[in-house]
């Protein structure tokens, strides 16, 4: 069934949609199943996110920490270390995400998790660009499973109005990720520089190699699986949580579990949303990059007299506080969509707030606190992605292939146009003042307006008539095992 129809939402309906809502009483075994979820799907993902996205960052903060010394490294080698992460990240994105339902995530994701560990703590051995390269290619090509798998299995487990808050926490868990690999790479430069002949950005390598296997081991009985196949290592986890996790699927309109097939692929590949969305997601992201250039900016400052106005460990500290602000607005945007009910103009409201710093930085010759100012606002809208994905969940609920799918693009877009564009837009040879990045950046931001409000149009007088008849037709043809005790009229569905 096409979500494109010519359906009018009336008020009458969103009415509806409101009461239908109010009526399900979450019983104690479900608060309890949601709790747990919380206590091991949660806390797995968002702590094997603050290690994934600490080494994937690390690279970065390695080169101003005495790896480009080190190494004899010149001119943008630092943005091709991140080019060949894209490469193979964007390579094996999709190919994942489809592996990922014939195979159980309890295994797929770890056995990933334990690879890039491994090969993070090979970093420490590289004495050139090029063994980096090839390192970062593989490392990318294991990494691409874990974002985009933990956010397809968020969207089985749970409703619409729990959805965006797991999201935003798991995504501002990158954040903490990128705090920690300041303060590490700080703590590694100070305190184990010269250690067994080793520098110390060769130790943070180490540390985070190390990190990465205990958690991708405990991923094996950490992660739930699906509704509908649950894993049987999870000792957490009761056949009556099944049962409850299969009734609350029902219950908000979502399709169980099932593998991608070549009629899910083609119907997918076939619609315009997902490359709607991957358009408006590789905008957001891209929009949004600038922040990633602070700690080059920090380098090149200079006193009067020519010296460095920041010594290395400053310049790893100082970001923390953008990361913060990071993390604060990541969780302020979640909770008010799933409070709000509301995706768009919270995206709408990040993309404004963002022409901000994109004009000043276009602008350049301003005092240089409106430079610091303009990077630390940056972080604030960075918060775009878990509203993006939680209105995916709403807009095509009936169809886990295609959630799936849309999720892999989505992302593997992004990586496959980062890959060869941040070198172009924001090379390390014209930091701090880059002629073309921010520039760019204004543009994407008023795309992202455009094509957000444009979505809200479509989903307001198309899509949710649509889906919540979808909803109304099944619940009045299909009577679940226990019925007594399960309200299906409850769409819980995002207006």
């Amino acid at each position: 069934m096409t979500i494109f129809n010519s359906f009018r939402r009336s008020k009458q309906a969103r009415v509806d949609e409101t009461k239908v809502t109010q009526q399900h009483v979450r019983s104690p075994e479900e608060r309890s199943l949601v709790l747990r979820l919380d206590c091991f799907l949660m806390v797995f993902g968002c702590v094997s996110q603050v290690i994934k996205y600490l080494d994937q960052q690390n690279i970065s903060q390695a080169y101003v920490s005495g790896m480009k010394e080190d190494l004899n490294l010149n001119g943008n080698e630092l943005n091709y270390f991140t080019t060949w992460f894209n490469v193979g990240y964007c390579i094996m994105l999709i190919p994942s995400q489809i592996i990922m339902t014939y195979v159980r995530p309890s295994l797929w994701l770890p056995f990933l998790e334990l690879i890039w560990g491994m090969l993070t703590g090979l970093i420490a051995t590289a004495h050139t660009a090029k063994q980096i390269y090839v390192l970062r290619a593989f490392i990318g090509i294991c990494e691409s499973s874990a974002w985009p798998g933990m956010m397809t299995l968020f969207m089985h487990w749970y409703t619409p109005t729990e959805l965006a808050k797991r999201m935003g926490f798991y995504h501002s868990c990158q954040a903490i990720g990128g705090m920690m690999a300041n303060a590490l790479q700080t703590a590694m430069h100070t305190n184990m520089d010269g250690r067994a002949g080793l520098e110390g950005w060769r130790w943070m390598f180490i540390l985070n190699s190390v990190m990465t296997i205990v958690v991708g081991l405990a991923g094996f009985v950490f992660l739930p699986d699906y509704p509908n196949t649950p894993n049987p290592r999870a000792f957490w986890f009761t056949t009556n949580d099944a049962k409850i996790a299969m009734a609350r699927l029902e219950r908000h309109g979502r399709a169980e579990p099932k593998p991608i097939s070549w009629a899910g692929a083609r119907r997918t590949f076939t619609s315009w949303v997902v490359y709607f969305i991957a358009i408006l997601y590789v905008g957001t992201v891209l929009a949004s990059a600038g922040y990633s250039y602070f700690s080059l900016f920090l380098k090149s400052l200079k006193n009067t007299d020519g010296s460095a106005r920041w010594d290395v460990s400053a310049i790893n500290v100082i970001p923390i506080g953008g990361q913060a602000v990071q993390v604060a607005f990541v969780w302020i945007w979640a909770l008010l969509s799933d409070t709000l009910r509301t995706r768009h103009w919270l995206i709408v409201a990040q993309a404004v707030i963002g022409l901000i710093p994109a004009i000043i930085m276009s602008i350049w010759n301003v005092p240089l606190s409106a430079k610091y100012f303009s990077y630390f606002i940056s972080y604030v809208v960075l918060g775009t992605a878990p509203l993006i994905f939680a209105w995916v969940s709403d807009i095509i609920p009936h169809d886990p292939e295609q959630r799936s799918l849309v999720v892999g693009v989505a992302i593997a877009m992004y990586y496959a146009i980062s890959a060869w564009s941040q070198v172009l837009v924001w090379p390390a040879t014209q930091a701090p003042h880059y002629r073309y990045g921010w520039q760019t950046s204004i543009a994407l931001w008023i795309l992202v307006i455009g094509m957000t409000l444009g979505l809200r149009y479509i989903d307001w007088k198309y899509i949710i008539p649509v889906r919540k008849a979808l909803v109304e037709r099944e619940s009045s043809t299909e009577v679940l095992p226990d019925s007594s005790s399960v309200d299906k009229k409850d769409p819980e569905l995002s207006g």
